[in-house]
């Protein structure tokens, strides 16, 4: 199955007071591997942002003022998460401005469990895997060994990127539990001596390399040009 992690930034805490998403981040991930496909956009809310919400993720009014309307990137997003499992740390908080946003389109579009798999809520999984401990996404990757240090604000697209950390770093034990259900015993080739033969290098194909540069510039300009892999391939170079 498809995996979609997923974030929003909005205008506010609460639709019902009128509160608007302003920037979605998707990442894709297959067979516990990001697949280098995302989605990412910002979107003109109509509204004024809150100043409270602009402290947490920097988005502001003028950043926005430019961008499409939601009714405008709505289908793309359905169709990137569609029949896919959504991945979001406190999923209710952005089913509920993701639900709502669907609600107000003419005609309006179903709510996110119709066209989605199913929802982990990785928030919930942290809480019962780590009571009584912080479990915001910040220590989630500190306690994991997750170099966020690109996080000075939220962003939807790299705090995605991050979750797919943390969520592969707190199901590890059930990755090695499929591999040792799943995977099938490996022969390896000796010659007279038992002495194994080189394994063979797989590189990547051109399509893959240009869709990892393609995540890594993304991650980039969200974290204003910290992106900690595209400095180490500078330096190894």
């Amino acid at each position: 199955m498809r995996q979609i992690i997923l974030d929003t930034e909005t205008t506010g805490l609460d639709p019902a007071q009128g509160h608007r998403v302003i920037e979605i981040g998707c990442v894709e991930m297959a067979g516990r591997r990001l697949s280098g496909r995302h989605f990412h956009c910002y979107i003109n809310p109509e509204r004024e942002i809150d100043a409270g919400a602009m402290n947490v993720h920097g988005i502001t009014n003028e950043r926005v003022a430019g961008e499409p309307l939601f009714a405008a990137i709505a289908a793309e997003l359905v169709e990137f998460i569609r029949d896919a499992e959504l991945i979001i740390h406190n999923a209710p908080f952005d089913i509920g401005f993701l639900n709502h946003e669907f609600a107000r389109l003419d005609p309006p579009l179903p709510p996110v469990k119709e066209v989605s798999a199913n929802v982990i809520d990785t928030l919930k999984m942290a809480r019962d895997l780590r009571p009584g401990r912080k479990n915001n996404l910040d220590a989630l990757c500190k306690d994991f060994g997750i170099d966020n240090s690109g996080r000075e604000l939220h962003g939807a697209l790299l705090d995605a990127q991050l979750l797919a950390e943390v969520y592969l770093a707190m199901t590890r034990g059930q990755e090695s539990l499929m591999m040792e259900l799943e995977t099938p015993t490996v022969q390896f080739a000796c010659d007279a001596n038992g002495v194994r033969a080189p394994l063979p290098v797989l590189r990547a194909s051109a399509d893959e390399l240009a869709a990892h540069e393609l995540v890594l510039a993304a991650i980039a300009k969200e974290s204003r040009g910290k992106c900690l892999w595209q400095a180490l391939s500078a330096a190894a170079c």
